[in-house]
């Protein structure tokens, strides 16, 4: 390995010597200056290139975000960068979305993929994380996205479905994911409905109890 370096920095040597570099024109080892162009024969490398990260793509009008430290594809305009949570946002959550500092500096809890790096755009969350797909935080289980149909829906499905006579005066004490509100409820296999909010990403605080008068 040590011989290889030695070698490759000789040639490199003898390259900046000649003046050599770039594309058919490149020798091994010589000196190489990134540009967009060649320029000796005016090759175009890339329809964008970035002098600052060296990077070469397809125009996808990318930007170079300087307090993000990297490229990110655009238009510039239609973003802003956040300074607590160290981010690019979309311009319509300038002052609409809950700031956690640094939040993009970690992987998404689902996929694992490195979200401020990652070319899969993250959804900013009523909570203010980030994830890159599903319906519920992970992190704090507050719902991802607006789920107030999908409850309406699921009050129909527990309206058509009568639990057996033996469970039909069981309540149980819920806690509720979204408002982190308590109450006591009656038990259905389908889920139970936070009575101050109404929604259904609620999880079981206590035992079943059925009524004195059931028993």
């Amino acid at each position: 390995m040590e011989e290889m370096a030695a070698s490759a920095r000789e040639d490199g040597a003898r390259g900046q010597k000649q003046g050599r570099r770039g594309c058919k024109h490149y020798d091994r080892g010589c000196l190489l200056k990134a540009q967009q162009t060649c320029e000796e024969c005016s090759t175009l490398f890339g329809e964008y290139y970035c002098s600052i990260c060296h990077l070469f793509d397809k125009d996808k009008k990318q930007y170079h975000c300087e307090n993000c430290g990297i490229c990110r594809i655009g238009p510039k305009e239609d973003f802003f960068h956040c300074l607590k949570c160290n981010l690019c946002l979309a311009m319509n959550l300038q002052g609409k979305h809950k700031c956690i500092e640094n939040v993009s500096r970690q992987n998404c809890p689902i996929c694992l993929e490195d979200i401020h790096t990652s070319r899969v755009v993250a959804h900013v969350l009523p909570c203010g994380h980030l994830l890159h797909r599903g319906y519920r935080c992970p992190l704090c289980m507050h719902s991802a996205l607006d789920m107030t149909r999908y409850w309406r829906q699921l009050d129909d499905e527990v309206a058509q479905t009568p639990m057996p006579s033996e469970y039909q005066n069981m309540t149980v004490d819920i806690l509720c994911n979204d408002c982190n509100g308590r109450s006591t409820v009656q038990f259905h296999i389908l889920g139970m409905k936070c009575n101050i909010c109404e929604s259904y990403n609620t999880a079981q605080a206590g035992g079943c109890r059925i009524s004195l008068d059931q028993q």
